[in-house]
């Protein structure tokens, strides 16, 4: 029962920031100023008017709330652990589109946020924490900062127009694609590690077989210059990279 109220809380929250961030970038018109792909761009729901903008932020809201409101349960039999973590993510979600983005703190955010997201999980389930929790956690939070991270390459002009600051701006697109291979690396490093100290076990390298997809990932943003329609290959490798990386890792940890 815990495990499936915490995945529906999870997703709760995680719908929540997805909503309101496309309430905010409507009401800034970034998503006018953009692109759109299969990546990046926004849904495009309220460019063309196929929700109303209260609408959205409304239910944005309300699973917010009701996210908040099955961590809170938590909460009350788990302790001041989870009180932490949900306080974290109910602050860092409101206040995301608003004020994090602006600061440039996106990617730090979603790190941090899929981090908490494994750390909480496993917390409630067991009442502690392991390393093996902790980098399994940190491993995950990389993974979805680095997708952030490649899908603001096709929305840089808008986002640098309507006063957001994500990585990519403060850096610069060039340097940005040459510090780009950092994020795998240190992803492959730290599984690497936790075999290596006994965190995990050895079937947890088999998450490296996500490598091919991260060469591509790489060597395509190089090429791709600076059409949106260029990027959605880097785009699309970088995301398959996430996934089998993060699946095959948390399957590995079954064994």
């Amino acid at each position: 029962m815990h495990a499936a109220l915490t995945y529906v809380g999870v997703v709760l929250l995680h719908a929540s920031v997805d909503l309101l961030n496309e309430y905010w970038d409507h009401r800034r018109g970034i998503d006018l100023a953009t692109t759109r792909t299969k990546f990046s761009g926004g849904t495009g729901v309220l460019p063309e008017n196929l929700l109303a903008p209260r609408t959205v932020y409304a239910v944005g809201m309300i699973c917010l709330v009701m996210g908040a409101a099955i961590g809170a349960y938590f909460v009350a039999i788990r302790g001041v652990a989870i009180a932490l973590i949900l306080g974290f993510a109910v602050a860092a979600i409101y206040f995301y589109s608003t004020s994090i983005v602006n600061a440039g703190f996106g990617e730090l955010f979603v790190a941090i946020k899929g981090t908490m997201i494994v750390l909480g999980t496993f917390y409630v389930q067991t009442v502690f924490v392991d390393s093996a929790a902790v980098l399994v956690g940190v491993v995950m939070g990389l993974l979805s900062a680095t997708v952030l991270f490649i899908t603001s390459f096709p929305d840089y002009e808008a986002d640098r127009g309507k006063g957001r600051r994500t990585l990519v701006i403060l850096l610069g697109k060039t340097r940005s694609a040459s510090l780009f291979p950092i994020f795998f690396v240190a992803v492959y490093l730290i599984i690497g590690a936790g075999v290596f100290f006994g965190f995990t076990k050895v079937y947890s390298l088999v998450s490296l077989g996500s490598i091919p997809f991260a060469a591509r990932a790489v060597t395509t943003l190089r090429k791709s210059g600076n059409s949106p329609q260029g990027l959605v290959p880097a785009m699309s490798a970088t995301v398959t990279y996430s996934r089998i990386t993060g699946i095959v890792l948390a399957i590995s940890l079954l064994f």
